[in-house]
């Protein structure tokens, strides 16, 4: 693998210590957001980890290596240039092979953090069942590598344009344990409940932590999906942003839209139906997750 990872000093280091390290995925880069705000939001993110003491390292693949880390002008050419493909875990080999530049997902950046020794990795909101799912049969591979990849996830919970009942029925399947944090209701990515209660609530990170090294210390495979609900002042109501969805994906089947162009198409319909309200929510939202999951990192240093 040394032959196509190249792993930042930086991280090397805090990982040979023992030191708290947070994985970030780059397809809310180059494809959640525009410029310049996924940029900037790429930057707050990293300087949120550090002022937390703890060492950020977001992946992408870059001329066909896998990095694990990046510097601020390979985050500029994920964010700003048009050739940077969207990569699952499928399209790692291709990618690599070929040469080409790639922003990893949730379930390729899962994968490739834990090939790299890191346990917690944070992104904006996990992928999960797509509504009518259950006979489309689309359903995110970020499921499948929560099922058998021991890193904790940190997210706003799945994103809002999913079915949130089917995912998290899904995943209590593939024995992925659930945790939200101080809320007894699981989050919907832009509101801070839905109507699903949480299968467990958990209100203090050392207790968080201390469940994810059991976990993995008992030789669990999967992952630890911790929930974290956006802050109130920056959420947008349930009811509301649900009629909004609503309407983008009416139109998304009008259009015929499918597979790995549903997501993006949703969330940029969304962006504007909001006049912006959906960016600046997940923006916040991705912020409040990093808090988080450095809390939760230096809380699991050995």
């Amino acid at each position: 693998m040394k032959n196509h990872i190249e792993i930042h000093k930086e991280v090397q280091e805090a990982l040979k210590q023992g030191q708290a390290v947070v994985a970030l995925e780059s397809t809310i880069i180059a494809h959640g957001m525009p410029w310049p705000e996924n940029m900037e939001t790429a930057m707050a993110v990293e300087k949120i980890i550090r002022d937390k003491n703890a060492i950020p390292a977001t992946i992408a693949i870059l001329d066909g290596k896998i990095c694990i880390g990046l510097k601020n002008s390979q985050l500029e050419h994920v964010a700003k240039s048009k050739d940077v493909l969207k990569v699952s875990t499928r399209e790692i080999a291709y990618v690599c092979s070929s040469g080409k530049n790639g922003a990893t997902t949730v379930a390729s950046s899962m994968k490739l953090a834990s090939l790299a020794g890191i346990k917690v990795f944070v992104t904006g909101g996990t992928g999960g069942v797509h509504r009518n799912g259950e006979n489309t049969m689309d359903v995110s591979t970020d499921l499948t590598l929560m099922s058998k990849t021991p890193v904790a996830v940190v997210s706003a919970g799945v994103k809002s344009i999913l079915d949130i009942g089917l995912t998290l029925e899904t995943l209590e399947t593939l024995g992925v344990p659930v945790i939200t944090f101080r809320s007894d209701y699981f989050p919907s990515f832009y509101s801070s409940a839905s109507p699903y209660l949480s299968p467990l609530r958990m209100n203090d990170t050392a207790e968080i932590a201390k469940l994810i090294r059991t976990h993995f210390e008992l030789g669990m495979e999967s992952s630890v999906l911790v929930a974290n609900p956006v802050p109130h002042e920056n959420e947008i109501p349930y009811d509301e942003i649900e009629s909004l969805i609503q309407t983008a994906i009416n139109k998304s089947q009008r259009n015929d839209i499918k597979g790995k162009d549903i997501t993006p198409y949703l969330l940029k319909e969304i962006a504007e139906a909001s006049g912006g309200r959906s960016l600046a929510t997940n923006i916040a939202l991705i912020k409040n997750n990093a808090v988080l999951g450095a809390d939760i990192a230096k809380a699991m240093e050995f």
